[in-house]
Order: structure tokens, then C-alpha cells, then sequence
């Protein structure tokens, strides 16, 4: 194996590691040693790629909102209708965060860091992301042209926040996907003018599938 893959290999496996100590326990409370140990690297392995806890914390961000990005644009060209696709960036947000922890990890450290002031990334290029399907539901008709898209998307990108942190609180996220459902039950009423509002159940149902890795 060359040296370039093995360094590779390692970083990866330090970053699940992070991953995994900062989902269980949160920036403050994850210890380097333990990060080690999860990893299974040794302390001169973390510090060759990593110069700090919070470099490592910095990264685990990064790759969360490069797996989420990565699905906001894949979901944002399958040419479904707009409505439809604001339903499935939320079920896809979720299912990230119940399946991979590197998702969970960082959300809770964009959460975690942002009351001091933290990563606005994240959340700006999700709202931004939003605001073009809400653009877009416009256009087709299924909003009504009231809303507008800035504060529409600001407004699923504080509800989803909002509705997946109770979740986890109360049920450990186990009634997510039911929240969720919830949330666009009471949401799409609101928006959609009456004449389109059959539809509401076909959005509610409306799911993006990654696809299978290699």
C-alpha cells in the first residue's frame, strides 16, 4: 500500500473516531485520548493530521455539510416538483442524522458552537437551498405567490431545527421521520393555495433515494 493511501486510511478512520466521541459526548466533553482510542491510531498519528481538538472539530463540520450539500444537489436537479423536493431534503436531512454519525456529529457541533458565535454555513447554504424551492413552487403554482421564498426558507430550516432537536430529546430521534410529517402537515396548508392542495398527500410521500455505494 502506498504511503499516500495509508495516510489517507488513517485520517479517515480519525475523523469517525472524532465523529463517533463528539455525537456521544459533545465538543467540551470529548478528550483527545478517547478520540485516540475509538480510532484506533496512536496520539503521534491524530497530532500528524490534526494540530487540535478543535481542527478536528472543524473537519467533522466540513465533511457533514459536504454529505448533506452533496444530497441538496442531487435532490435539487431529479427534476421532481419543487414541493416535492422540499419533502425530501427534510426526510434525507433525517435519515442522515439517524444513519451516519458523522452527520450527527456535526450538526451537534454546529449547534454546540454557534451559541459562541460558531459556523453559519451550514445553515446559510441550507436556507439558501430552500429559498430556491420555494422559488420554484412558485413558479409551478403550488405556492402562492404571497410567501416570500426568503423568509420561507428561513422558516423550514428553524421548524426542522426546532422539530429534530425535540425529537431527539424526547425519543432519541426514533419518532423523526413521524415529526417531520407532522410539521409538513401543518406547513403545506398554509402555502399551497387551495386548487393545488390534493396534492398534499403526494408531497408528504415524496422521498429522495441515495444512491448505492460502490
Amino acid at each position: 500500500m502506498l504511503k499516500q493511501e495509508r495516510a489517507a486510511i488513517t485520517r479517515n478512520q480519525i475523523v469517525k473516531g472524532a465523529a463517533e466521541m463528539f455525537d456521544r459526548a459533545g465538543y467540551e466533553r470529548a478528550s483527545l485520548a478517547e478520540i485516540v482510542d475509538l480510532s484506533g491510531i496512536t496520539k503521534g498519528a491524530l497530532y500528524f493530521h490534526f494540530k487540535s481538538k478543535d481542527d478536528l472539530a472543524s473537519v467533522v463540520i466540513e465533511e457533514q455539510h459536504a454529505i448533506s450539500m452533496n444530497a441538496v444537489q442531487a435532490i435539487l436537479s431529479s427534476g421532481a416538483p419543487a414541493l416535492e423536493q422540499l419533502a425530501m431534503l427534510c426526510y434525507e436531512m433525517a435519515r442522515q442524522m439517524i444513519e451516519d454519525p458523522i452527520v450527527r456529529a456535526g450538526i451537534r457541533l454546529t449547534l454546540e458552537m454557534s451559541a459562541d458565535g460558531g459556523p453559519r454555513k451550514p445553515y446559510a447554504d441550507w436556507i439558501v437551498s430552500c429559498e430556491r424551492v420555494a422559488c420554484a413552487a412558485i413558479d409551478e403554482g403550488d405556492v402562492v405567490d404571497t410567501v416570500v421564498p426568503a423568509e420561507l426558507g428561513r422558516f423550514i430550516v428553524g421548524a426542522f431545527t426546532g422539530v429534530q432537536l425535540v425529537s431527539n430529546v424526547l425519543t432519541g430521534r426514533d419518532d423523526l421521520y413521524e415529526r417531520i410529517d407532522q410539521m409538513l402537515t401543518l406547513l403545506l396548508p398554509g402555502i399551497m393555495p387551495p386548487r393545488r392542495r390534493h396534492k398534499i398527500d403526494r408531497i408528504r410521500a415524496a422521498r429522495w433515494t441515495p444512491p448505492a455505494a460502490d
